[in-house]
């Protein structure tokens, strides 16, 4: 049987506790500095008016009710007896420490919770929160998923991330150094940006000490920024076969100590305009590992 190409979570989280673990997105009614003016309103390039939200902070379920929810339902789909509490919506670290030690402790109130991801900014990470957080993580492991997008600052600014890469480099240095996982969220085929300017994204975060990336491509969501552009005609989209040969030739580049929680988008496809491919999940997938196949690449070397 032929060896994967990469390392994905799936299998690796399953090797370590023995069974499948799902993922269960949160919204906990947080904001952002790119979105509540101290920073900005506009938000970034990309980011739609709910943040990648479910919406369930709004409708007013706390914290323990949406796991309570989901739990039963991810277990009868995936079989998984264990579960990742993944505080997905806006900046998950955005708030004083109390507060998010009350939200946080929802989460890991059920025993079934093995590990507390956040989504969050760099910007986002005073020493009192990652102090807070290397606590729970002696007894429960956190992953902070951080916003980076690219290593760019030209992009940075373009996309109006509101930060630069140094910000990323001290905030990951600050975790890792606290004991905490940490994974770089990179968004493939920004305005401006190659199979080049992502490689040269990979080779300055590789040695951060990352457990990790997410990859993501570039779409179009109804009520971002990046919509006005786009309807304007002044937004390039990569497509399916432009994507599949970016993502499986950065992979090869990527540190094979690396896991790789996302190789594609996962768009609300009621606010989705475009690319219309990026709804086929599993197609993007085959497409990416066929063209690793085709070039003979696998993750930390090519053959």
């Amino acid at each position: 049987m032929d060896q994967p190409r990469y390392r994905a979570v799936g299998p690796w989280l399953k090797a370590r506790f023995g069974g499948r673990v799902a993922k269960i997105a949160l919204d906990a009614g947080l904001s952002c500095p790119n979105r509540d003016g101290t920073l900005s309103r506009e938000g970034c390039l990309f980011c739609d008016g709910r943040g990648s939200g479910s919406g369930a902070a709004e409708a007013g379920l706390p914290i323990g009710q949406q796991i309570s929810q989901a739990m039963p339902r991810l277990a009868r789909r995936y079989k998984a007896e264990r579960f990742i509490a993944y505080f997905q919506a806006f900046s998950n670290t955005y708030a004083p420490a109390d507060r998010l030690a009350r939200l946080y402790a929802e989460a890991l109130a059920f025993r079934e919770v093995v590990i507390l991801a956040l989504g969050t900014r760099p910007d986002c990470l005073p020493g009192e929160v990652l102090d807070m957080l290397a606590g729970i993580n002696r007894e429960r492991e956190v992953w902070l998923e951080l916003g980076l997008q690219s290593a760019s600052d030209e992009t940075l600014r373009a996309i109006n991330r509101g930060h630069d890469f140094s910000a990323f480099e001290e905030a990951v240095r600050a975790a890792v150094g606290r004991g905490l996982k940490v994974w770089a969220h990179l968004i493939l085929g920004l305005p401006g940006e190659g199979f080049e300017e992502a490689a040269e994204t990979i080779r300055r975060i590789a040695g951060l000490g990352l457990a990790g990336v997410k990859l993501h491509g570039l779409y179009v969501s109804a009520d971002a920024p990046l919509a006005e552009l786009y309807r304007a005609g002044r937004v390039r989209l990569l497509s399916l076969a432009e994507y599949a040969d970016l993502a499986g030739r950065l992979i090869g580049l990527m540190p094979a100590e690396w896991v790789l929680q996302r190789l594609t988008s996962d768009p609300d496809p009621k606010r989705l305009l475009a690319p219309a491919w990026m709804l086929d999940k599993p197609g993007v997938l085959r497409a990416i590992e066929r063209r690793m196949e085709e070039l003979d690449i696998r993750q930390g070397g090519t053959g």
